[in-house]
């Protein structure tokens, strides 16, 4: 579910601090509904650290929620996102990374350099506090373990998703600019042919619609 900023949220992630700021609001948000539930999000981001979206990925229990490795980066893939930063809550209140929280950490390090994407940081939130992976160097340690370094069966898979994912949003603008391109056209033979009816020449239609007189001709014959 794609998370919507307000008009005062910052675009630009400098620091730590400015990633707490918008998500302490999100959580006051939705905790409006789901209190006891543990939420898991994507901020994506690119080189510069400019938001491109922030995507909730999953609802769990208070104690765990489940995370699928390539849902936390379809949509990075899709936005061509440079870098991401994971986001949890711990409804409890706690700050402490649980082993899954760590272990979690680790998966999604080793599918983030599969797939090129800098895998930023991990904060845990409540509604008044932060930890951050970073900060406490529990993201340097875990950047260096191997205990999910996939096999290359696996990378081969991550791999094909990729392409999938960038296939599929291919499609997906493709089909966007055929659907702009038929509005153009549908347009413009209105336009030609509300002014032939008020009797402008083919000519004078031609230099409004900035293209040539036998253009203007086939969209008129199009319409009859």
């Amino acid at each position: 579910m794609d998370i919507k900023l307000t008009k005062n949220d910052k675009r630009y992630i400098q620091n730590t601090d400015d990633v707490y700021s918008i998500m302490q609001r999100v959580l006051l948000r939705e905790n409006k509904i789901d209190q006891e539930k543990e939420h898991f999000w994507i901020i994506g981001m690119n080189l510069r650290g400019y938001i491109l979206y922030i995507e909730l990925i999953a609802l769990g229990t208070y104690k765990a929620v489940n995370i699928e490795p390539m849902n936390v980066f379809r949509v990075a893939v899709m936005k061509n996102a440079s870098r991401v930063i994971i986001v949890h809550n711990h409804p409890s209140g706690s700050l402490t990374p649980s082993e899954e929280d760590k272990d979690t950490t680790d998966r999604l390090i080793q599918v983030a350099r599969i797939l090129n994407i800098e895998l930023t940081d991990h904060l845990i939130i409540t509604p008044r506090s932060y930890i951050s992976f970073r900060n406490i160097r529990l993201m340097e340690e875990l950047e260096q373990s191997i205990k999910y370094v996939p096999p290359y069966q696996v990378v081969e898979r991550i791999r094909k998703e990729e392409k999938k994912i960038a296939k599929e949003q291919l499609a997906v603008e493709k089909s966007k600019t055929k659907a702009e391109k038929e509005k153009r056209q549908k347009l413009a033979q209105a336009t030609a042919n509300a002014l032939l009816d008020k009797g402008v020449s083919i000519e004078d239609i031609a230099k409004i619609l900035e293209i040539t007189p036998k253009a203007v001709e086939r969209l008129i014959h199009k319409t009859e």
